[in-house]
């Protein structure tokens, strides 16, 4: 087992990681499964005697950190240890599946099959790690502990990122935002998804990241004495009801903080739920639920509750098997603050998600509660048709469900039916049956008439109204909040537009008959070229729904065709000339020269073209990253764009390092700021004061409204760089009556 390739130190530090997992596995496996995760251990540690990391370490710590985060945070048992030692030995050393079943079993094997990375991928337009995602989700169909393993070892690497060059960082960070983090949430690992998010908007936004990291640790002294003075209370009241209870405190992720933030428009110091207060009730399982709402009694006897923000997940628990109660009560000093109760069983529930669940036997069988099984239902209903399913629509399909919060309707007959939030009539519809989706005309809702496209909410009954008549319309596809909804109704117009084109196929023949026209290869081409189809199908679509009339037919076998066919070219052409008078017009009128095509790149690359892209409107100063949308054009994104983020995910071979040239100091972009605050009277004269008189900007456009007293004005001007945007937004921020001033992306 020892090799050359280790010195004494490296040695010693690669056997305290092995020690530490047969400690933590000794009272959990037998004699024989601890001698299996030696013989792993062995192999792995000679498969890769001569590999190292980027950093340097030797490359067996890996899988060792890999195995310690299966073992403590997923509390997985002796098998997934052994899979997650060798996860890698396949794909990186010259061992076989082959190789693995016949030492470890075809369970082992299997699982490493699926962890194994594809070397290329068929759709050249998405990111191989898109592919690897598909496959390793296709295991989820048969054992999830592949899944688990594969979430692991992504949170490892994002650990090490440091080492790693600026796009790969991007690359990886975005793919574990758009993909893993999202999946760690779907199967409950909440502490996992977490610390998955925060790495990621290190490496995507480390400036927000830096500066919330730096509040937190500036307001910890400040924060453990408030929560010890609010705890005390309560403390006090359960140990009089002889309640016995563990009571622990968690800060919220830092990237929870900067979502929060943005999406309320509010500084660190207004995010009320900055931290939680964590009661774990000690007791017997079948007491849990009634033990759970006395200490909420308790709690809410000495502090205000807000009953608006109460959420009872122990009746009705969350898709992931998510159990607990979570209310917002207002402390004695005017703070509110946010407390979780549950019990010791879901409180292992909530840490170790799916893995708490999936309590593996000697047989290798599991035994999962029904909400996760509900779950894994859904997945393997999705994945029953896997080889007609892309790896960029599966992978939709998947992120589509995987983040949405959920809620809970009732059928006619009282079944409780969870979907995602903002669904509406038609999805319920679709999640009962397919064929109620299809003829679906509305519905009663809590025995009032709604439309299809009414959005349904938590407690609703929802009993669905159908037609024989009714056909799946195309409009529906914007309506459906749900994967398995789409999905139907895709196919259903597939089948719809078939049957059109079959219709138009018949109505065009007989007309052709009709006027002498022979059916053949020769007149459908004609017909095709003098109506600008592209092909025989859209010709017979035109024909069914009108867009090409039986005058048009008999015009192109007409003597006098060509002047038709000249007509018809000659009409765009006409409209093309007048836009483009227009625009030469239009053009006139802008003074300031914005940068369209930035050259932000090297030289080797400088001869694409390279646009700004419009949802974050990057500008001089920002960090930046360059995707290649196709072999012509590079498209530059800001690091933390959400766009930015998915096309990473999806296209990750296709990104393109990124940096501002100096001679950009010369050249204006585009960039937008929203100013909230009090109105009275001279404040838009202060506000374009400093933008006109104390930084000389020129502005595109200015929108100010004014409302009970209250002003937000919205103001796209043109900036040379982001430390100049940034001065004039604290100069902004001086001036009376202002409260808030923010940069905005998209306008």
């Amino acid at each position: 087992m020892i090799t050359e390739a280790h010195n004494k130190d490296e040695l010693k530090h690669i056997l305290s990681y092995y020690k530490e997992i047969q400690n933590y596995l000794r009272s959990r496996t037998t004699i024989e499964q601890r001698k299996r995760i030696r013989k792993a251990f062995s192999l792995a540690l000679n498969a890769h005697k001569d590999m190292r990391r980027r950093s340097g370490e030797p490359y067996i710590i890996h899988p060792l950190e890999v195995s310690l985060i299966v073992l403590k945070k997923m509390n997985l048992g002796a098998t997934s240890v052994v899979c997650a030692l060798l996860h890698d030995v396949v794909e990186d050393t010259d061992y076989t599946i082959q190789d693995i079943e016949a030492l470890f079993g075809e369970e082992v094997a299997h699982i490493i099959d699926g962890l194994t990375k594809i070397d290329e991928v068929s759709d050249t337009q998405l990111s191989i790690q898109v592919e690897n995602f598909k496959k390793v989700l296709l295991t989820l169909s048969t054992d999830a502990r592949a899944i688990l393993i594969k979430i692991a070892d992504r949170l490892h690497n994002m650990r090490t990122l440091d080492a790693m060059p600026v796009e790969k960082q991007q690359k990886i960070a975005s793919e574990t935002m758009y993909l893993y983090a999202p999946l760690a949430h779907r199967l409950g690992l909440y502490s996992i998804k977490s610390e998955m998010e925060d790495l990621s908007m290190k490496y995507q936004d480390p400036g927000s990241y830096q500066y919330i990291v730096e509040q937190i640790q500036a307001s910890q002294a400040e924060r453990e004495l408030f929560i010890k003075k609010f705890i005390e209370p309560i403390q006090q009241k359960l140990n009089e009801k002889n309640i016995h209870v563990e009571i622990l405190t968690r800060v919220k992720s830092i990237y929870s903080i900067w979502q929060k933030m943005n999406k309320k428009q509010i500084p660190f110091e207004e995010v009320y739920d900055l931290f939680a207060i964590r009661i774990i009730v000690e007791g017997e399982s079948e007491y849990a639920k009634s033990l759970c709402w006395m200490v909420y009694s308790i709690v809410t006897d000495i502090y205000r509750p807000n009953m608006e923000r109460l959420r009872d997940w122990i009746s009705i628990p969350k898709a992931n098997g998510y159990q607990a109660l979570h209310t917002t009560v207002m402390s004695h000093t005017g703070k509110w603050v946010e407390v979780q109760i549950r019990s010791r069983q879901m409180d292992a529930i909530a840490e170790n998600g799916l893995a708490a669940h999936w309590v593996y036997k000697e047989d290798g069988k599991a035994a999962y509660e029904q909400g996760v099984e509900n779950w894994l239902a859904k997945v393997k209903q999705l994945l029953q048709n896997q080889q007609d399913i892309s790896s960029s629509d599966l992978v939709s399909g998947m992120k589509m469900n995987l983040y949405a919060k959920e809620i809970f309707v009732f059928t006619p007959k009282g079944d409780v039916r969870t979907l995602p939030e903002n669904s509406k009539v038609i999805d319920f519809a679709y999640e009962i049956d397919p064929e109620l989706g299809n003829h679906c005309i509305g519905a009663k809702v809590n025995n009032k008439l709604a439309p299809a496209s009414q959005v349904l909410r938590t407690g609703d009954q929802i009993e669905i109204i159908t037609s024989t008549k009714q056909k799946v319309q195309e409009e529906w596809l914007g309506l459906a909040a749900t994967s398995k909804a789409i999905e139907h109704i895709t196919d259903a117009l597939a089948k719809q537009k078939e049957e059109k084109i079959k219709i138009g196929r018949d109505k065009l023949k007989a007309y052709l008959k009709e006027i002498n026209v022979d059916f053949d290869k020769s007149s459908r081409n004609k017909l095709m070229v003098f109506n600008s189809c592209k092909d025989k199908r859209d010709l017979y679509l035109g024909i069914y729904d009108g867009s090409i009339p039986l005058n048009r037919v008999r015009q192109c076998f007409s003597p006098f065709a060509i002047f038709f066919r000249m007509k018809v070219i000659l009409k765009p052409v006409f409209i093309f000339m007048l836009k483009l008078r227009y625009l030469i017009t239009l053009d006139s009128f802008i003074r300031r020269k914005v940068s369209k095509n930035p050259k932000l790149l090297s030289e080797s690359v400088s001869n694409i073209k390279q646009t700004i892209a419009t949802c974050c409107n990057p500008i001089a100063g920002d960090s930046v990253i360059g995707v290649m949308i196709s072999d012509y054009e590079i498209e530059v994104h800001r690091t933390n764009c959400s766009v930015a983020i998915e096309l990473m995910a999806r296209k990750g071979d296709k990104i393109v390092k990124a940096k501002w040239r100096n001679e950009q100091q010369n050249v204006d972009f585009l960039a937008g700021i929203k100013i909230k605050g009090f109105d009275y009277k001279g404040l838009v004269n202060n506000v374009t004061a400093v933008i006109y008189q104390d930084f000389q900007i020129n502005c595109r456009s200015m929108n100010f409204e004014s409302s009970e007293g209250l002003f937000e004005g919205t103001i796209i001007l043109y900036i040379h760089n982001v430390e100049h945007l940034q001065k004039l937004i604290e100069k902004l921020k001086t001036i009376e009556g202002i409260k808030n001033v923010e940069r905005i992306n998209s306008y």
